[in-house]
């Protein structure tokens, strides 16, 4: 067993923070924005005197790509939307003339790619990968008491991501200043050595920088609760004795470190998320020059080769998913309650874990995770040297790869929520003689880092008698292997395993088609995919292939599906995707790819979003939420039928019915006769009535649990599209500009049952101190904008994503109109920020 006392960062921004506020300011709005090359010489777009008053103006974060226009030309597998391509970002600010004694910093969470930063013409920094958060030092260039002028250049290369990347400067951007004695970038690890019931040592390692002269330090630690919102509450709970440097030199770091007794902890974990914050403060010549808080949790992990995740002592069966970072119809732009719905949506599925696929997420996500209480798995590449696409990361690693994975470690290594650093997915060094000695290069920076925590990596391949990269990282995580998990094991029985990427079964929400097959391969048709969750590529299987897996082989820690939500861009099965013959080391295998890779190229496709997703593109349930939510949260009651019971072509045809749910044991009434009681068995995952005789009506299933009655689910025959409803996710918002409410539309008939396969064109208006910004319905197919106020509902639902207007308060009335059918309306209530 390898034991990880663990504790971590949860900060905001996930990283130190500043006491004071004016120290660290959000640095997003007002900028100046042009797609494209200004007229000029090379690099015209940081001249300070260019007249930028023409250019857009916009606050960040910002995607130019979702913005669009949709092209049938462009590919699907990156979204059939504009994200490549050159672009500037100009902001003009004045200085304070106190900054002349201050060191100025701009820190960018994500800049989507190959950023170039300039402060009054000067070139002062940039970064290339577009996942890295990266500080540049303005100091030397700033013009302290006048104007200054900051420009950012973005060129994000084509053919450089296999699904929707965004472009520009889609993440966060602070302004950050400090007294040249400070704390420095990300200079704060706070780790817990010894855990105990009664005691927990709290050690904090702090890295001190001197950009002045020499000059003496004192250095102090206080730790105190956080509340569930991340606020302090109460006195200091445990105090370093004072740490005295008698002098740090001018243009130095110094690092040292702190110990501290934290009586009586409270563990994080998903169950119950409680944090600390360790709060530096330094001081030089008698004065306080940097406060620092560092948010942590206090626990233990371990991965036991023989069962698993233990925390705090505890075997936790991880019940997991991948996800991308795209929010769907606000593209790959930061939104933090829209980040905050999707997990609120899997937690309520029974979601306890989140792979970051395939790379940094943004730090607001794991300040989330922390808070919420999700388990993460951080992931860095998707490539290695040897790339899958012609311009991405294989370009970079020679020369980023290192810096790339200290900044993502250093910058997230103190958020309890992580459990596990990824150094990559599917890569294709796997098939490479020496490549398990890049694997052991790349796990040994990150040990360099934080030894708090093990690495893993997802492997697709499996080579007979493995090739070393099992011996490299300390966790294997097998993408779609679910029967290799016996052999490996057998053959490695020391070494712990999960299943990094698991299913991609596909499906279209609402789309039902006949005659129903469990061959996975079935189920396609008009560039949709049935729901019947039977659907999947040669690569993948339904869930319960790997539901069996797990159950067969209990040593396996659990699993992450692909994918928790719909995603931009890779829309398999009927994805041109020119990496599939790459993931094949089989000559023969490779040439099918290959064979179908060329069928597919001849076929205008017009999807633009992922199949693979439990939750549609639009944040709606799937059949498939349901199944897994009756496997994760076993203690639920709770019933799920499928499909719909509006069939008025099926009549008196053999229509199948399946249930997922909870209970051991199932009656089906069909007008409220019985077609039979089914029990569960010890792989049964759902249960199937496949000869039901359609007939309009009431389709309802009663389960029993143990002998006695647990939940029910009905199914109706509706009549004709008559009334638009409304719901909103949150009715009371915060009117700053950020805040989102998600309004649903559903097509129902004159008696309220929905209308399952209606697709009404639904118009949206927004009155009062708020706006429309997207609106979708989750059809992987719809290439109407995600900006247009007009919608046509798919299989019965349409969504309309409302912001509120920052500094405004009020009533926000949503309307949604459509012709022939009855309109609604809902109230919003936008408060002031206290």
């Amino acid at each position: 067993m390898r034991l990880i006392p663990h504790l971590l960062l949860a900060a905001g921004v996930g990283m130190s923070v500043s006491a004071h506020a004016a120290d660290r300011v959000s640095f997003n709005a007002d900028w100046r924005f042009m797609k494209g090359e200004p007229a000029g010489a090379a690099g015209a777009g940081a001249a300070p005197g260019l007249d930028d008053k023409a250019w857009r103006k916009l606050d960040l974060p910002h995607d130019f790509g979702i913005e669009g226009p949709f092209k049938q030309e462009y590919e699907g597998e990156t979204g059939k939307l504009p994200w490549w391509g050159v672009a500037w970002y100009r902001k003009t600010f004045t200085a304070p003339a106190g900054d002349a004694v201050r060191q100025v910093y701009l820190d960018i969470d994500g800049a989507m790619s190959h950023a170039t930063v300039w402060l009054n013409g000067e070139q002062v920094g940039g970064w290339p990968y577009g996942y890295s958060s990266f500080r540049v030092d303005l100091s030397k260039h700033l013009k302290p008491g006048a104007e200054n002028v900051l420009a950012v250049r973005i060129d994000n290369p084509p053919d450089s991501s296999r699904w929707y990347p965004g472009g520009g400067i889609y993440r966060n951007v602070w302004l950050v200043k400090a007294a040249p004695l400070h704390v420095a970038h990300n200079g704060t690890f706070v780790t817990t050595p010894i855990v105990k019931a009664g005691e927990a040592t709290v050690d904090v390692q702090v890295t001190l920088e001197n950009s002045g002269g020499a000059t003496a330090a004192q250095v102090s630690t206080a730790i105190y609760a956080l509340d569930a919102a991340g606020r302090r509450t109460g006195p200091a709970l445990a105090q370093s004795s004072p740490s005295a440097l008698t002098k740090v030199g001018a243009g130095r770091q110094i690092l040292l470190a702190q110990s501290l007794q934290l009586a009586q902890p409270k563990f994080w974990s998903p169950a119950k998320p409680q944090r600390y914050v360790a709060v530096t403060t330094v001081s030089g010549e008698g004065k306080v020059t940097d406060e620092v808080e560092t948010p942590f949790g206090v626990r233990t992990v371990a991965f036991e080769a023989g069962r698993g995740l233990i925390l705090n002592g505890e075997h936790v069966p991880i019940q997991g998913v991948c996800m991308h970072h795209d929010l769907g119809a606000l593209g790959a732009a930061l939104n933090v309650r829209a980040l905050e719905r999707q997990l609120e949506i899997l937690r309520d599925m029974g979601v306890n874990a989140i792979r970051t696929t395939h790379n940094p997420p943004a730090p607001e996500m794991l300040e989330l995770a922390d808070r919420m209480g999700f388990l993460i798995v951080e992931e860095a590449f998707d490539a290695w040297r040897l790339g899958k696409k012609k311009n991405d990361y294989g370009r970079l690693y020679d020369e980023w790869h290192e810096k790339d994975l200290r900044a993502m470690v250093k910058r997230d290594r103190n958020h309890p929520s992580i459990i596990m650093w990824s150094i990559g997915n599917e890569i294709r060094e796997q098939g490479e003689p020496e490549g398990w000695k890049m694997a052991a290069h790349l796990a040994d920076i990150v040990r360099s880092e934080d030894r708090t925590r093990l690495t893993t990596a997802g492997f697709n391949h499996v080579v007979s008698g493995y090739n070393g990269f099992q011996t490299a990282v300390d966790v294997v995580g097998f993408n779609y292997k679910p029967w290799e998990y016996p052999t490996f094991h057998k053959s490695a029985p020391h070494i712990p395993v999960i299943g990094s990427e698991t299913a991609s079964t596909v499906s279209s929400r609402g789309e039902y088609f006949f005659p129903v097959s469990d061959d996975k391969s079935k189920g396609l048709a008009n560039f949709q995919v049935s729901s019947y969750d039977l659907s999947a590529p040669r690569w993948a299987s339904a869930p319960e292939l790997e539901f069996k897996g797990l159950d067969d082989n209990p040593f396996v820690a659990g699993e992450f599906v692909w994918t928790g939500f719909d995603y931009l861009g890779e829309p398999t099965p009927y994805n041109a995707d020119s990496t599939n013959a790459l993931n094949f080391t089989d000559p023969a295998a490779r040439a099918r790819a290959e064979k179908e890779l060329a069928e597919l190229s001849k076929v205008k496709v017009p999807s633009r979003s992922s199949y693979f997703g439990i939750v549609d593109l639009a944040g709606f349930k799937k059949d498939r939420y349901y199944l897994y939510q009756a496997r994760w949260r076993p203690e639920l009651p709770m019933a799920h039928l499928l499909p719909h019971w509006n069939w008025p072509e099926r009549v008196g045809q053999v229509t199948p019915v399946h249930l997922y749910t909870s209970g051991d044991e199932a009656e089906l009434f069909l007008n409220g006769k019985s077609l039979g009681r089914k029990q569960r068995g010890a792989r049964d995952y759902r249960l199937r009535w496949d000869d039901v005789v359609y007939q309009p009506g009431a389709l309802k299933a009663v389960v029993y649990k143990q002998g006695k009655p647990w939940a029910e689910d009905t199914v109706q025959t509706a009549g004709k599209a008559a009334r638009l409803a409304l719901t909103a996710d949150r009715s009371a918002l915060q009117a700053d500009g950020k805040d989102l409410s998600f309004v649903t539309v559903a097509i129902t008939d004159k008696e309220g049952r929905p209308v399952p396969r209606s697709s009404n064109a639904v118009r949206f208006t927004v009155s009062g101190p708020g706006e429309l910004v997207a609106t979708d319905n989750g059809d992987a197919t719809s290439l109407v904008s995600f900006q247009s106020p007009e919608r046509a509902a798919f299989n019965g639902l349409a969504l309309a994503i409302v912001r509120t207007r920052a500094g405004q308060a009020g009533a926000i009335t949503v309307t949604a109109s459509s012709d022939g059918l009855a309109g609604a309306k809902v109230t919003l209530n936008s408060k002031a920020q206290p």
